[in-house]
């Protein structure tokens, strides 16, 4: 059996139907294939037939001008649950080969592939096996591809391709791909708007094909395009958006309700599916998380269940649980697949899969994770439920010219990511060693002359007087402090004679700005304390870290 490699995507098969909303309308008895056909949203076309297009209807072109080049065109409404009712048939044929297939959208539908290539014996076969199982169940033509990761897959069964393991391929393969397939990945509204944001930035900035975005330090997606990007940057370099997850921190969220009574028509069971949609959408808020899958299921009143599993990209709104819940309704209750509920459905549940904040949890390097980890996984998404993803924060290592600057705090959960490079050149940084313990907030501290005067640094660095002691003030009481035991302090109050000192270290960043900071940096070792580096600015001294 073929292992995966840390590091490398799951390898993934992507069933996609072209130009499904024609299809779609086909298969409704709407439309001749024969004929020209486009499917419009009110303001352009948005997909059109192979007839159409050879008369040179393209997408996004207006209705008029769309008729004008094609008179005989055929045009059509857009209709969500038109496509998901024509599409189930399609995907109960699929999971004929397929088990566990996860529907991205009406017309493509999502797999794992290295069990059924397994079973078929490889994956030219699986390919095989699927086109001709959907043709002859559906009578639809469709292209399968495989990959490794998402996006790779997907631009895969768009080519017709199986694209060969391993990163080197894959990497070839992404390279010269539009920055535009990125949209291909977005499963909802939201999502998609984001990622058409984003492709636009990138072309503005130069960066047009996958290969160039992948070129990028992760660090400088970071600082620049933030989560959507770094999203996008995982796909562009042949990686999928989330880990593989081998476990859950935390369970489903779940939503569930009795159908009294029994229902037997779509719109019936999507009145109930609304309220269930909006219910588990205010669950997913309260616990500030965010879910990967949607799956749908039903109980019939003979006993029989119904499950539908749909992808989802970020934080779905309960409008767009309630899409999905109602396309499903419409295609399990319409009878066009010839496989319909045996019974009117009495029961229905939402569970949302893959639940996290950001990102998804796997297992360590030797195996599962212990106890302890597990139970401080589930406590962090607890906080972070009660006081917003900001609420839990982790360290990540970045560059910088100082130890705070070094350091960059992130919400649990997103990817630890650093903004600025740790291998460029810092000139102007403080000398090594760097201390082991940084406060949260610099603490105030006076650094004396043997005469007792204030230590002040020039603008060319140098100091008015050797420090000889420093003076550690006592903290100031916070409001309600006597409701809740004191963090302590790194250093004890009061004063202590220095044994040695080392500096001042002048740093001047952002020069050119209203902004810039203008700070020197002495380490000193004072008797009966740790050392400690001490920074001053506008002629205030704090202590910036406490060595061990």
């Amino acid at each position: 059996m073929a292992r995966q490699e840390p590091g490398q995507a799951a390898r993934r098969g992507v069933l996609w139907v072209p130009d499904w909303p024609v299809a779609a309308a086909v298969a409704e008895g709407l439309a001749d294939p024969q004929v020209p056909v486009a499917v419009h949203d009110g303001r352009g076309v948005v997909v059109a037939s192979a007839p159409a297009r050879a008369a040179g209807v393209r997408r996004g072109m207006r209705r008029r001008s769309a008729q004008q080049l094609c008179p005989e065109l055929v045009l059509l409404g857009v209709d969500p649950v038109r496509d998901a009712r024509a599409f189930e048939p399609l995907v109960q044929a699929v999971e004929t080969v397929v088990a566990d297939v996860l529907v991205v959208r009406p017309g493509m539908v999502v797999f794992l592939a290295r069990g059924p290539v397994r079973h078929v014996g490889s994956e030219d076969a699986l390919a095989e096996l699927l086109v001709g199982t959907v043709a002859t169940e559906t009578g639809a033509e469709c292209q399968v591809g495989i990959g490794d990761g998402l996006l790779t897959a997907m631009l895969a069964a768009r080519a017709g391709v199986l694209v060969p393991a391993g990163p080197g391929a894959t990497t070839t393969f992404l390279a010269g791909q539009d920055v535009a397939a990125l949209t291909l990945a977005a499963s909802t509204r939201q999502a998609g708007v984001e990622t058409a944001e984003l492709v636009d930035l990138l072309r503005r900035l130069g960066l047009r094909t996958l290969g160039a975005f992948a070129r990028l330090e992760t660090g400088d997606v970071a600082a620049r395009l933030g989560t959507r990007g770094l999203a996008a940057h995982s796909l562009a370099r042949g990686l999928d958006m989330r880990p593989p997850v081998a476990r859950r921190p935390e369970d489903d969220v779940v939503a569930a309700t009795e159908l009294d009574p029994p229902a037997e028509r779509a719109d019936v069971a999507a009145f109930a599916a609304r309220a269930l949609a909006e219910q588990l959408s205010e669950r997913m808020l309260r616990r500030g998380v965010v879910c990967a899958r949607l799956q749908v299921t039903a109980r019939t009143e003979d006993g029989n269940e119904l499950a539908r599993t749909w992808s989802i990209d970020g934080a779905p709104t309960a409008a767009e649980l309630t899409d999905r819940v109602r396309w499903q309704l419409e295609g399990w209750l319409s009878g066009r697949s010839g496989r319909p509920p045996s019974a009117p459905l009495t029961h229905l549940e939402l569970t949302a899969q893959e639940v996290g904040p950001a990102g998804a949890v796997q297992d360590g390097l030797w195996g599962h994770s212990r106890r302890g980890q597990v139970q401080a996984e589930r406590a962090a998404l607890r906080v972070q439920g009660l006081l917003g993803a900001e609420g839990v924060l982790v360290p990540v290592l970045q560059g910088g010219r100082n130890p705070r600057a070094a350091a960059r705090l992130v919400a649990w959960g997103d990817e630890p990511a650093p903004l600025r490079r740790t291998d460029a050149p810092w000139p102007g940084r403080v000398p090594p060693p760097w201390p082991a313990t940084v406060p949260t907030e610099p603490l105030p501290i006076l650094l004396l002359d043997a005469a007792g005067a204030t230590v002040r640094v020039d603008a060319r660095g140098t100091a008015s007087a050797a420090p000889a002691r420093v003076v550690v003030p006592a903290p100031e009481p916070l409001p309600g402090a006597a409701e809740r035991p004191a963090a302590p302090a790194p250093v004890d109050p009061g004063e202590y004679p220095l044994l040695a000192w080392a500096g001042p270290w002048p740093a001047t960043e952002r020069w050119w700005a209203a902004e810039a900071s203008r700070r020197a940096y002495v380490q000193v070792v004072p008797d009966g304390a740790p050392a400690l580096l001490l920074a001053v600015e506008r002629g205030a001294w704090r202590v910036e870290g406490v060595y061990d």
